[in-house]
């Protein structure tokens, strides 16, 4: 008997992209059941392969080339991708990532991070050309950001001006921060007409022990001593921008919605999300974004939950799942999708740990046992992920 089987992993992060991943466990489960109808849904959370995820999951979906500027200041060849026309976005929605465009993977290597002088000009530049294409909306992925410069230069990007106290625009990137006098908006650009939603499952405020510089600064190359100097500079940051936005906002002559009269009240520091990708969230909030929890989005916007509904077997997974991994992570999101559709649902990780309770799991696949270790199953992740999917297909319950 032929079943319909939507594969929607996350990212193996560090080793291989959902996208791919999607296609490696197909692979491993065609070869074992070819008469099977198998549907990809890779799945994201904001972060790295959030524009590949709906490239390859929303029928109809334009991948759109672009160059622009990367964190060291060096051409960056990206892309972002232009959804269909639906009723709320009748001229598409564009679906903007952070980490293809200013991210810390651009990097490479330890030896390149730069804490002070990484920017995001790049993501600003790409928003900026969905903006010019006529999108409808944005939705816009902000994980595994290189900088912490406070969306300073997306914002650049967009308009913005930003001035020391002699009026000379201020250094890209963290650096410029601590020098920020001025904030002239006026040319901002506008929001599209359906908004502008911003994926993150990071809840940190900007400043702070759980500020953007404090927990991601260091992850970045920033030692201690570094991590006060950003802090500082965010906390001036948001004094001048939350300024600027204010000032903006009780000028302006149009009427606020009381959706943006909500957005425009949580610009504060403390707001959760102000601080992810180095405090990017706190500038989106001043331009009008509104913040949600990536994995649920990203499931609403490619249809997820329909698709589970059809299904007679759903696989999903990530790189680590463990103590935690049930705590909004996508993995637990398939999962409870899946349990509400009476769908079962077989779990694939590079790793499944001690700790983790996988109990709402009809089957579960670690790519470590079947390597016979971590270094091999991430040294060939499409060879194992190919292999879980083949031994899935042969002992998921109802799948034989």
């Amino acid at each position: 008997m032929a079943h319909t089987v939507v594969i929607a992993p996350d990212s193996f992060k560090g080793t291989i992209a959902a996208a791919a991943a999607a296609q490696a466990l197909a692979t491993g489960w065609t070869e074992e059941r070819p008469a099977d109808d198998v549907r990809l849904l890779p799945m994201a959370d904001g972060g790295e392969g959030t524009v590949d995820a709906f490239a390859t999951a929303v029928p109809g979906a334009r991948r759109m080339p672009i160059a622009v500027t990367g964190p060291e200041g060096t051409e960056v060849e990206a892309s972002w991708v232009l959804l269909p026309p639906t009723p709320e976005a009748p001229a598409g929605t564009g679906i903007v990532e952070l980490a293809c465009t200013s991210g810390i993977e651009l990097l490479g290597t330890p030896a390149r991070l730069r804490p002070f002088d990484a920017h995001t000009w790049g993501f600003g530049e790409a928003i900026a050309a969905a903006l010019a294409h006529g999108v409808s909306r944005l939705v816009l992925g902000i994980g595994s950001s290189s900088s912490t410069d406070g969306g300073a230069g997306m914002l650049a990007a967009l308009g913005a001006r930003f001035a020391d106290a002699a009026g000379r625009p201020i250094a890209d990137g963290a650096r410029g921060l601590a020098d920020v006098a001025t904030a002239d908006l006026s040319e901002l650009a506008a929001l599209p007409p359906g908004g502008v939603t911003v994926l993150s499952d990071v809840t940190n405020p900007l400043l702070g022990e759980r500020g953007a510089a404090a927990v991601f600064g260091p992850q970045k190359g920033a030692s201690a001593s570094d991590v006060a100097v950003l802090d500082a500079g965010l906390a001036r940051w948001a004094d001048v921008l939350g300024a600027a936005a204010a000032d903006r906002d009780a000028l302006s002559s149009r009427s606020l919605s009381e959706r943006r009269r909500d957005e425009a009240a949580s610009l504060s520091t403390s707001a959760a999300g102000a601080g992810a990708a180095g405090g990017t969230g706190f500038g989106l909030l001043a331009w009008g974004a509104e913040l949600v929890p990536g994995s649920a989005a990203v499931a609403e916007l490619v249809g997820l939950g329909d698709a589970v509904a059809a299904a007679s077997i759903v696989v999903t997974g990530e790189g680590s799942y463990d103590g935690q991994s049930a705590a909004g992570k996508v993995p637990a999101h398939v999962g409870a999708l899946a349990a509400a559709a009476g769908v079962p649902v077989a779990l694939v990780a590079g790793r499944i740990t001690a700790d983790a309770d996988v109990s709402g799991f009809a089957a579960t696949a670690s790519l470590t046992e079947l390597a016979g270790s971590a270094q091999a199953a991430m040294s060939d992740p499409v060879r194992w992920l190919v292999a879980a999917g083949r031994e899935l297909a042969r002992t998921l319950p109802g799948a034989g």
